[in-house]
């Protein structure tokens, strides 16, 4: 099975928590045993295991080059479970285990300008860019979108940090206040890069509009941590080769369940198609991806495929679990 994912885990103390808002908390952590914790890059986000089958992927939102490793976290009301357990559980002096961080959502330092977008909490990974370009003495913009200034979090620090290169932008504020990334990419300076991170529709939307601006694809960058994932679809065969298991995939189910139930071991975290622990070798047949991991290229290529969400195109597929 190919994995991208080292299994290594890190203990880490929790040396700090502010609630932020009424929804956001952050955490600062520590390693338990006070050596350094990894180096990390702008756009790295860890794992958090909660759990034996609960594991969630936040985005380090602190300056590359700190000791700690720091994270914002949304209370989120349609969670399925993993930011209820850290609000509830993870106070100041709480250990956790954590992975070392992995970069899927790298800066592109030679960019001409970046164009950094934030909806929500997904302005996390937006701040330690925001930190390596200001480091870098490179042009970019900050753009922060909430529901209202209330909800925002992190805001004095922005405020005070990048200043002028910040832009808000709260809905309460009307329409005054909104964010227009089409103008935002059409009035940009050729070169320019876009970063988008927040809720799914919202990242749609933006990139969307990059686009429908003029933006090249592969000037715009984006991270999904949560997605909405359609696994329906006619039934199909997978034969797990490592393993010597077939088994038939229903019309509602997903291939790592199916595999699971008869008894072949699946990594997975985020069943949505978006953190990468589940992707597996394609041997044979067609996968029908699902997933908002792997890039454009990738599944083009159909050697890889997202167990926890995508499904087949042709009767069977063969894998590498």
């Amino acid at each position: 099975m190919t994995s991208n994912i080292d299994n290594t885990l890190i203990h880490v103390t929790v040396t700090r928590r502010e609630d932020q808002t009424d929804e956001i908390a952050v955490f600062d952590l520590s390693a338990a045993d006070g050596n350094a914790l990894p180096a990390f890059e702008a756009g790295a986000h860890i794992d958090v295991v909660l759990g034996p089958e609960l594991i969630r992927q936040y985005s380090l939102s602190n300056a590359p080059g700190s000791s700690s490793y720091r994270l914002g976290i949304l209370n989120d009301p349609n969670s399925r479970g993993g930011s209820r357990q850290i609000h509830a559980e993870l106070k100041a002096g709480a250990e956790v285990q954590i992975s070392a961080p992995r970069n899927h959502f790298p800066l592109e330092m030679d960019a001409e300008h970046s164009l950094l977008i934030g909806g929500g909490i997904g302005i996390t990974p937006m701040i330690a860019m925001a930190y390596a370009l200001k480091a870098a003495n490179k042009s970019f913009e900050l753009h922060y979108c909430s529901r209202s200034e209330a909800k925002a979090a992190f805001l004095e620090e922005l405020k005070r940090e990048f200043g002028e290169q910040l832009v808000l932008h709260f809905d309460d504020a009307g329409d005054t206040g909104r964010i227009n990334p089409k103008q935002l990419c059409a009035e940009a300076q050729p070169g320019t890069h876009l970063y988008v991170c927040g809720p799914g529709g919202f990242m749609d939307w933006v990139i969307e509009q990059a686009k429908a601006a003029g933006l090249p694809d592969k000037q715009i960058h984006f991270e999904y941590f949560n997605a909405e994932v359609d696994i329906s679809g006619e039934a199909f065969e997978v034969y797990a080769e490592a393993s010597d298991v077939t088994v038939q995939v229903g019309p509602n189910e997903s291939i790592a369940t199916a595999l699971k139930a008869a008894g072949v071991k699946v990594q997975m975290s985020c069943e949505e198609g978006v953190c990468g622990t589940c992707i597996c070798d394609v041997i044979e047949g067609i996968p029908d991806h699902r997933d908002h991991f792997l890039t454009d290229e990738e599944k083009e290529d159909n050697d890889q495929i997202a167990l926890c969400c995508s499904r087949a195109k042709s009767a069977r597929l063969v894998v590498d679990i």
